[in-house]
């Protein structure tokens, strides 16, 4: 009888988790791409931001959540781009610029929303639908767990894979590690290091955007403030404790999503415990992940530091 009520309780936690992981997944795979190519980028929070309030603008004005979809990699894209020539091009601080478009992001999505709804509440906007993969998902357990979502968390895990091929089994992949390696011997051989970057923190903007595009479109059908959380901050926890390869930083993902779908049901339990311990749980376990894995020494050697250096 005991298993009989475990059961259904740990197939919603693990499907939870499985969803919850997906704003998590999509930004840390980005946050790979630019920090194995040397860029260190503390502004995914803001690009999450970005995306979360470019998705509902998109898919309040094209009437689509696919229009929302482009909006948050568009949101997103842009301010990977302002990252890219600030840090880049300027070569200002990496660590001090990603916390300032952190909160430039989260202050002009503020703006904006609050000009729009004065009552700070907005109006419903098309969102994802569950998708339920035909066969697989009558699949005892494993069906109910994997493949009963919405499309943008089937994306995220078939990213994974691709992005694993992209990284460590092409000419391109190469460049980018090589870049956040040893950049000057990159660009003996030909490659433009500065090039690559920019287009590294572009692409990591865009899937930062997609992670936010879900939030919004994908959770609520709407935008509301504080709706990212320090998403970004544990993405950036799970790229370190994931050593920066995708299928681990996934994993990472998945077990920071779990312990987030964890303590929103603990809630619901009654428990003699306050709410805000139980909310503090998941950025307890980015807090631990760094002071364990911060300093193991795995990251790209040249991460955070200018090309060419000053």
């Amino acid at each position: 009888m005991n298993e009989l009520l475990w059961l259904p309780f740990l197939i919603s936690l693990l499907a939870a988790g499985v969803r919850l992981a997906t704003p998590l997944l999509f930004a840390a795979l980005g946050g790979i791409t630019n920090e194995l190519s040397g860029v260190l980028n503390i502004g995914l929070e803001g690009m999450l931001i970005a995306g979360t309030f470019g998705a509902y603008l998109g898919a309040l004005l094209s009437g689509s959540e696919w229009g929302g979809a482009l909006g948050g990699m568009l949101a997103g894209g842009l301010l990977g781009l302002l990252f890219a020539y600030l840090s880049i091009t300027w070569r200002a601080d990496q660590v001090v610029l990603g916390t300032g478009l952190n909160i430039f992001a989260l202050g002009l999505s503020s703006f904006f929303f609050r000009s729009m709804y004065k009552a700070g509440i907005s109006q419903f906007v098309p969102s994802f639908e569950v998708w339920n993969i035909p066969l697989l998902s009558d699949i005892p357990i494993i069906g109910q767990i994997f493949f009963r979502h919405v499309p943008l968390v089937y994306l995220a895990y078939v990213l994974i894979p691709l992005f694993t091929f992209l990284l460590y089994k092409t000419t391109w992949g190469l460049k980018l590690r090589c870049c956040g390696e040893h950049p000057r011997a990159a660009e003996t051989v030909g490659v433009n290091v500065m090039k690559t970057r920019y287009l590294a923190l572009i692409l990591s903007g865009m899937l930062a955007g997609l992670g936010g595009t879900f939030l919004s479109l994908g959770q609520i059908s709407a935008f509301t403030e504080g709706l990212v959380s320090g998403r970004g901050f544990i993405a950036l926890a799970a790229i370190i404790f994931g050593r920066w390869k995708p299928l681990n930083v996934a994993l990472a993902c998945l077990l920071f999503g779990v312990a987030d779908a964890l303590q929103l049901r603990l809630q619901g339990f009654g428990l003699p415990i306050r709410y805000e311990f139980l909310l503090m749980f998941p950025y307890l376990l980015t807090l631990i992940t760094f002071v364990v894995f911060v300093n193991r020494g795995d990251s790209p050697a040249s991460l955070g530091k200018p090309y060419p250096e000053k």
